[in-house]
């Protein structure tokens, strides 16, 4: 059996399977997606952010 038939027996047969596999794969999308963004963000940013320089102002 070929890789696309195991994922059709697996993933593609059945709705409910489907459904999950595509909400599953769509949470993960969001999370990495999230992450990536803040990293570039706070690399941007670097020195200019409340978390760099907070230091100078508290006690």
């Amino acid at each position: 059996m070929s890789l696309a038939g195991t994922l059709y027996n697996l993933v593609l047969k059945r709705t409910s399977t489907f459904t999950v596999a595509v909400l599953a794969c769509a949470f993960m999308f969001e999370r990495g997606f999230d992450m990536a963004s803040d990293k570039i963000f706070d690399s941007i940013n670097k020195g200019k952010q409340w978390k760099d320089i907070k230091h100078k102002y508290e006690n």
